[in-house]
């Protein structure tokens, strides 16, 4: 975005580049005062219709003080957005405050950009804006015949009313998300940026900026590459310094090229990217490859060139991958796009591969290879400046060549986002993920990451709630993807092992036990001399086992029996079952087609992992049935209680924030009429300074009460050292002030509160956080030792569903206690998971609750009792995945 002609109050906040529904890039920004001439441009391009439709009469030119008012906006009452390409304004919306809450909203695309998406766009933004400014209602007034702005408000997913009024429709509806309004968003962002990739993976003409006769070169590599694999598409290399490089024509410039270029690779100095930049933005490409280094990764200045790069191809409508990317390949045969200088290339298979690291992609493209493991697509984000593995998984969900995904990612810059599309992806598609953690302190040199407060187990967490396959090495990201790729998923954790040696088959036996699988079956022992056809009848019983869901077989291969005859025997057992079929044979590792590491005759029918060692095998074999398990469970429906009042919510907050801007903890009323507004009753306490102010509180709350200190030395500390239980009346209640004076006096702990005396049940604490990296996170925990000495803390990243609730409830060790542990009566979970459910959604919908914590919350048969909170509050930061459609 252009920093310059901002006014005083400008919101450069709600600017954003966004992905229209062809693939192209846009910015959105607030309206200026010097947008003027801009305004004029826009509407002397506009037909007499769409000027009418605006309108409702036809103005061939807008009064000068027509357009100082379109142009100046308060930014409060009055806002205006408009949509710029190519420095170009190509659409505009705004709202007038008409009321309190209510707003007049309208819009008006040119009318060569009609049908991009862009008036959508507009909507989603305007309401995100209006909804921060406590306006809830848009209305508009639409010509009957403007059937394509109708459509706009019909198709968003809102509650739309209309009527008819002197040939005028009006059209109102509320702005608060809806699911519905939600999933059209999210579905309108996941078409345009898998449209987005499948320009870049799917060109039908390629620039290389770079080029060079020297094959030595990055320049020359790239095109060697290119032209090696057989790219099915047009092919134009670009160096002013040589006519020709390999029979083709080169050219001075991507200007100069005849056809128009849909992806170009950049393989220039780093000084010299961004007038290449310029060039196939004045040539109209459809995005870049930059493979250049000398970016972020080298420090300040490389850093402002990157910021410089995203920010001209963006203007210009582009995508970028890179820089520092070590390319892109797409192995579908009606493509065959080899853009990369992989010097060992994959078979064409089913594995979508993404990598952030250049270096190692060489690595993970070998492995690969080795292991006769086919890919259906690779990408490299170099530096990730715009392109990311956010992007790539918006494509997989929609490629029919792609089974499985595996990531190797250095850094996660948007997990929010990342944790959203890996989900739906992983609901079809295995995503197998190599991550060693997210801290700002483990980022390398080039890319950009927020710095986050989570503990690690925030981001394994959020990986489980996803689905994903987490691994620690790309060996094992191929040990899985092999198997997810080529067999069947297991339904359950029962295993048949087949060995040809004893001990073979207990150290399989063993590992399995490990992972958490039962071996159901065996371990079937056969003699070392067994024969093909002896593996094959053990192997056909295994697979007949009803009591069987995966097979493992083990194999060293002895004197008389040769490998090829074991492989077929293994092949066809494997082929006529339904339970997929992991093998090890030792000092091997790969896919066997009928010709890779298990060499056979008799050609395969469905390929059969093949491991090394029966280690790597089972701990494969554990991942997919782990994700199997995750796949075809219930996945439950999205929190959304009864009885919450946001507006009440906001309110309190932005009180406190007016009072204390920099924001401050709430206090006990205060945090009550929060918690309030989303239906989460706090019991109430009072502060006293004195015994005869204590008995005063216990008889306005009523007997029995409790009597704790709230010194935080001794707040919630396990046993007896700060509080006193069931005092029933007045000398009770003397009495144990005496007592806790006595001790606490000395330590200046000595500050007390005066609560009613709850049931007997379960101390819980429920927290979220407002994190720089993840946004919310939600934590459960049992209250005491638990919590504060074990770390026995669960976590989950909003939004929640009823599911996800349930787990985080039993994933804490803990958990036996609220089951009734021991013979005691369950806790009332179903009230438990409600106010965690309330709890997330206040998070999710206030980023300035950076802090809440309910503790304790008393859980029991009969239900749930709030007895302390503690909220603080602060300026909202800017989410990753904020709710409008928007690029990094």
């Amino acid at each position: 975005m252009v920093d310059e002609g901002r006014p005083p109050g400008y919101p450069v906040q709600w600017e954003a580049d966004v992905v229209l529904r062809d693939g192209t890039v846009a910015g959105v920004r607030p309206i200026r005062p010097d947008d003027a001439e801009g305004i004029h441009r826009f509407h002397a391009a506009q037909s007499e219709e769409s000027i009418y439709l605006r309108f409702f009469a036809f103005l061939r030119r807008l009064s000068d003080s027509d357009v100082h008012r379109f142009t100046h906006v308060d930014y409060t009452d009055r806002v205006a957005l408009v949509v710029v390409s190519r420095d170009e304004i190509i659409g505009i919306g705004r709202f007038d405050r008409i009321e309190r809450h209510s707003a007049e909203v309208a819009f008006n695309i040119a009318d060569g950009y009609q049908g991009k998406g862009i008036g959508s766009v507009l909507l989603e933004h305007l309401a995100a804006i209006a909804r921060d400014l406590g306006i809830t209602r848009f209305t508009a007034e639409v010509l009957p015949q403007n059937r394509k702005m109708l459509a706009v408000f019909a198709d968003a997913g809102y509650e739309v009313a209309r009527r008819v009024e002197d040939g005028v429709v009006e059209v109102g509806f509320d702005i608060e998300p809806t699911d519905r309004s939600r999933a059209v968003e999210l579905a309108r962002e996941h078409r345009a940026e898998s449209l987005s990739l499948r320009a870049l993976l799917h060109p039908s003409v390629v620039a290389v900026v770079g080029a060079s006769r020297d094959e030595d070169s990055f320049g020359g590599r790239l095109l060697a590459r290119l032209l090696d694999a057989g790219f099915t598409g047009t092919v134009h290399p670009v160096n002013p310094n040589v006519s020709k490089i390999r029979g083709l024509k080169a050219h001075d410039s991507v200007r100069d090229v005849p056809d128009r270029v849909d992806l170009a690779i950049v393989a220039v100095p780093a000084a010299a990217v961004l007038d290449v930049v310029d060039e196939c933005a004045e040539a109209g490409v459809r995005g870049l490859l930059v493979v250049s280094a000398g970016f972020a990764e080298e420090g300040p200045e490389g850093a402002e060139r990157q910021a410089e790069l995203v920010r001209r191809a963006r203007a210009a409508g582009m995508r970028v991958v890179g820089p520092n990317s070590f390319g892109l390949i797409n192995n579908d045969p009606q493509v065959r796009l080899n853009a990369s200088v992989a010097p060992t290339l994959p078979p064409s298979g089913r594995l979508g591969l993404f990598s952030q690291s250049g270096a190692l992609a060489i690595a993970v493209l070998a492995s690969a290879a080795r292991r006769n493991l086919g890919i259906s697509t690779f990408g490299s984000a170099g530096n990730r400046a715009d392109v990311s593995g956010n992007d790539f998984m918006q494509y997989w969900i929609d490629d029919d060549d792609t089974d499985a995904v595996g990531l190797y990612l250095e850094s996660m810059g948007n997990p929010r986002k990342f944790s959203r599309i890996a989900r739906k992806l992983a609901l079809t598609k295995p995503v197998i993920v190599v991550k060693s953690g997210v801290s700002s302190e483990a980022a390398v040199p080039g890319h950009t990451v927020r710095e986050t407060h989570a503990r690690p187990e925030v981001f394994s967490a959020m990986l489980r709630q996803a689905g994903v396959i987490r691994v620690e090495n790309v060996h094992q990201l191929f040990d899985v993807a092999q198997l997810v790729v080529h067999q069947p998923l297991p339904r359950g954790p029962r295993v048949a092992v087949v060995a040809n040696s004893g001990a073979l088959g207990a150290l399989t036996a063993d590992a399995c036990s490990s992972w958490d699988l039962t071996v159901t079956h065996g371990p079937v022992s056969l003699p070392s001399e067994a024969s093909a056809e002896d593996f094959r009848g053990a192997l056909d019983r295994a697979f007949a086992d009803d009591d069987v869901d995966s097979v493992v077989v083990c194999f060293i291969p002895p004197l008389a029996t040769g490998d090829a005859e074991v492989a077929d025997a293994v092949r066809a057992a494997a082929a006529a079952s339904d339970k997929p079929c992991v093998a090890t044979f030792l000092e091997l590792r790969g896919v066997d087609d009928g010709h890779g590491a298990m060499t056979g005759t008799g050609g395969a029918t469905r390929p059969i992992p093949v491991y090394a060692m029966p280690e790597d095998a089972v701990r494969a074999l554990a991942a997919a049935t782990k994700y199997g398990r995750w796949r075809s469970r219930d996945h439950g429906v999205p929190v959304a209680p009864a009885g919450i009042n946001r507006r009440v919510a906001e309110d309190v907050v932005q009180t406190v924030l007016g009072e204390s801007p920099d924001g401050r903890r709430l206090t006990h009323d205060e945090a009550r009429s929060l918690l309030a507004a989303y239906g989460v009753e706090v019991w109430p306490s009072r502060s006293v300074t004195d015994v005869e102010d204590a008995v005063a509180a216990a008889e306005e709350l009523g007997y029995p009460v409790v009597l704790k200190s709230t010194a935080p030395m001794v707040r919630h500390q396990s046993g007896s050292g700060g509080i006193r239980l069931d005092l029933g009346d007045a000398d009770a209640l003397r009495r144990a002030w005496d007592s806790l004076s006595a001790v606490l006096a000395p330590l200046h702990a000595d500050r007390f509160v005066v609560q009613r005396m709850a049931t007997t049940g379960v101390a819980c604490v429920v927290t979220s956080t407002e994190d720089p990296l993840f946004g919310p996170v939600i934590g459960f925990s049992v209250a005491g030792l638990p919590t504060e000495l074990l770390g026995d803390v669960s976590h989950r990243i909003p939004p929640l569903t009823d599911v996800t609730v349930s787990e985080l409830l039993s994933s804490v060790k803990a958990a036996p206690v609220l089951h009734g542990y021991r013979g005691r009566t369950p806790v009332h979970r179903a009230a438990l998971a409600d106010l965690v459910g309330r709890v997330s959604v206040l998070a999710d919908d206030m980023p300035e609750v950076v802090s809440l914590v309910l503790n304790p919350v008393n859980a029991h048969p009969s239900g749930v009792e709030v007895l302390g909170v503690e909220v603080t509050v602060a300026p909202a930061s800017r989410r990753m995945d904020p709710g409008r459609r928007a690029l990094p």
